[in-house]
């Protein structure tokens, strides 16, 4: 299995398949709390049956070029992911996501492993547009979105029932030409 070092911190990118399901579930479960403040991750992933389907669905998206998933690990420790929840090679488009442990937030470890799915998106896959949904009650990932150097496009308003309430989604984005100017900058 490949790594990408996100660091000198110990901190690296690696895919994620289904026969890590034992480890995925582990993880959504030392986190299953502050990851769902935000994301449904973990009312999906509620056992050893349902965290294998998860990653077996990202498998079968990856096998078809339309979706990706990979885990942020320190030290060998899985604490966090970041995904492509969509991915368009011939629209040009792709949504990315994230999810972090709370013992783990706060150290760039997010932002670090986004610039690194969307740099390969945009740079090898010739990807034009990023996008980035967000609660405006998750202001750590809001925060990431504005590193990354992406612009706010406007709200969905109670777009999304979540947990019995509907919620609004702010839109980000980033644009390939944006992208390789900040890099340079």
């Amino acid at each position: 299995m490949f790594a990408i070092p996100l660091g000198d911190d110990g901190a690296e990118l690696t895919p994620l398949a289904p026969w890590q399901a034992d480890e995925f579930l582990a993880h959504i479960d030392r986190g299953r709390d502050f990851i769902g403040a935000h994301v449904g991750l973990p009312d999906i992933v509620t056992d050893l049956d349902t965290a294998r389907a998860h990653l077996t669905r990202y498998a079968d998206r990856a096998a078809r070029d339309a979706g990706y998933l990979y885990g942020i690990r320190v030290d060998g420790l899985l604490v966090g992911g970041v995904l492509f929840v969509h991915f368009d090679a011939t629209g040009g488009t792709a949504e990315a996501g994230c999810w972090i442990e709370p013992g783990y937030a706060g150290r760039g470890l997010v932002t670090r492993a986004c610039r690194a799915i969307i740099d390969w998106a945009i740079e090898r896959r010739g990807i034009h547009r990023v996008e980035w949904q967000v609660s405006p009650a998750n202001t750590p990932s809001i925060a990431v979105a504005r590193r990354l150097g992406m612009t706010k496009e406007g709200v969905l308003r109670e777009n999304y029932p979540y947990r019995g309430k509907r919620n609004d989604t702010e839109i980000w984005s980033v644009l390939a030409p944006e992208w390789r100017a900040a890099k340079e900058a």
